[in-house]
């Protein structure tokens, strides 16, 4: 069997593996805080909305058949299909700026990155459709902006890239280091470019496919960008906060597998050294849209907290350029090895983290703290529990006359209303209410508005729990006559309590609530 052959073959075997791996979890395991989230995307569209661009909801949507199956599954099959998609396109663009090993150790890298493989290629969020976009981009962009004579080829890939980019920014914001990127490479490498009119047409086109998301925060007081500059910004209360900064560190090295961390920073040092493994324009371009990213979000968490997901589309950049450095080291060394020791490890790591966390998750191996307190596996657990259990206790208190009829579930924050919203009131009928602040309920600001207002003399329940318990009391006294429970639910997991769930009966309304509540 040729080289070429068995690279295809192995690549086959990853991608039916990692896919079926990919799609069991996604059947497996319930749906976490930030996927349930997303799905009122898809349930309650809009032109964007107040966290992210409407992307994900799209995607949810087709691969759901527009909700008709609204299983976990099929909520994040356009996930799992995605993730497969990019490992083929990782190892399409390691064969362009290298050869077919580069892509394959790409495409093996890209397997073990968690961030990769599975935030973007298991759970449904944002990250997932950007991380498609991302890379088609990435290769669009590839294959024409190194072009110094321009060609018809080249032109047209150039428009292409337009498409993805503007589907990019109706994924995430941070596609604009995708436009950045394009520009700073075309005014210090290739500016004949700009004499180009499909640059232009490129540029218009994207900016044409956000225009959506442009007019929703027009229309809004501009509330999703005005949000995310205040994650970015220095809180001054803080000052210098070194230790943000190790922990977004530690997080990329974890996130990003710990084998996969440390072949970047080689890569790194061998660019710094001066040594070439990969065409200095496709080196060149990789940087310059991928390490700006880098050093904001690194710059910014000595300031305040950042998520190591944030530069999750630098590090898939970077894969590329450890991929060709691995392959340029061991071609040197005359060495060929379809799987590497250093991507076999790599792909360990995965394995056994995936393994242990998903036990974790369904069966509870390790007793963390009592009753699910600081447990944050309890976030991808027990929602169908709450789902079959809390439904009749409301019903039986209801049919004694304890409390009216069909009353709706009220909450105080983004989290757990879209967990009530799916797991709860999607079967039931009943309608759950985010009451609260903007800051807190995020786009159930507007989802109440969707659903109605409230009549003065109307019941509702609230339902906290012992890992994020919050009294009912200190929540709504102030807007209902009489507060009384709770009753409890209690949430079992490899036969222990895991949570418990609290019901309490809010009773009479002392005043018409009128949606959105506005903030003194």
């Amino acid at each position: 069997m040729t080289q070429e052959r068995k690279i295809s073959v192995t690549l086959a075997i990853l991608l039916i593996v990692s896919a079926g791996v990919r799609a069991f979890l996604a059947w497996f395991t319930e749906l976490g805080y930030d996927e349930v989230y997303y799905w009122t995307y898809a349930k309650y569209p809009d032109l964007s909305h107040f966290d992210h661009p409407p992307m994900v909801g799209w995607v949810i949507r087709f691969f759901s058949l527009d909700l008709l199956l609204q299983q976990e599954f099929f909520l994040r099959l356009g996930a799992v299909v995605i993730g497969t998609l990019n490992t083929w396109l990782i190892f399409r663009i390691g064969k362009t700026i290298r050869n077919d090993l580069t892509g394959l150790y790409a495409a093996l890298m890209y397997t073990a990155s968690f961030y990769a493989s599975v935030v973007c290629g298991l759970f449904i969020l944002p990250d997932a459709p950007q991380s498609l976009v991302w890379l088609l981009t990435l290769l669009f962009l590839l294959k024409a902006l190194p072009d110094r004579e321009l060609l018809k080829e080249s032109r047209w890939f150039i428009l292409f890239a337009g498409v993805t980019t503007g589907l990019a920014l109706l994924s995430k914001y941070h596609a604009v280091f995708l436009i950045t990127g394009t520009f700073a490479f075309i005014l210090f490498y290739n500016r004949r470019w700009f004499t180009a009119k499909e640059t232009w047409f490129a540029l218009v086109t994207a900016l044409l496919l956000f225009l959506p998301v442009l007019i929703w925060n027009y229309r809004n007081d501009f509330i999703s960008f005005a949000f995310h500059e205040g994650r970015m910004l220095p809180k001054k209360e803080l000052g210098l906060t070194p230790e943000f900064f190790l922990l977004e560190l530690l997080g990329e090295f974890g996130y990003n597998n710990p084998v996969n961390f440390i072949l970047v920073i080689a890569s790194f040092v061998a660019i710094g050294k001066g040594k070439e493994f990969i065409p200095r324009d496709y080196r060149n371009l990789i940087l310059w849209i991928h390490l700006p990213m880098l050093i904001i979000f690194l710059a910014v968490s000595m300031f305040r907290p950042t998520l190591p997901h944030w530069t999750g589309p630098a590090y898939i950049g970077f894969l590329l350029l450890a991929a060709a450095w691995l392959e340029e080291k061991l071609r040197h060394k005359q060495k060929f090895r379809l799987i590497p020791y250093s991507m076999r490890a790599a792909l360990l790591i995965t394995a056994t983290v995936l393994v242990i966390g998903t036990g974790q998750v369904k069966y509870g191996w390790f007793s963390i703290t009592r009753l699910g307190i600081t447990d944050i596996s309890l976030d991808m657990y027990g929602w169908r529990q709450v789902g079959e259990k809390v439904p009749p206790v409301l019903a039986q208190m209801e049919k004694k006359g304890l409390m009216q009829t069909n009353s709706p579930l009220f909450t105080f924050r983004w989290f757990p209303a879209a967990n009530f919203d799916y797991y709860v009131c999607e079967k039931t009928g009943r309608k759950v209410y985010a009451v609260g602040y903007l800051p807190r309920i995020h786009k159930y600001y507007w989802i109440n508005q969707l659903k109605g207002d409230l009549p003065k003399g109307s019941d509702a329940w609230f339902v906290g729990f012992s890992d994020d318990y919050h009294n009912a009391e200190g929540l709504y006294v102030w807007m209902f006559d009489s507060i009384s429970g709770p009753d409890t639910v209690n949430i079992m997991r490899g036969g222990k309590i895991a949570r418990q769930a609290y019901v309490f009966r809010l009773k009479g309304l002392k005043e018409d609530l009128k949606f959105p509540i506005i903030e003194p």
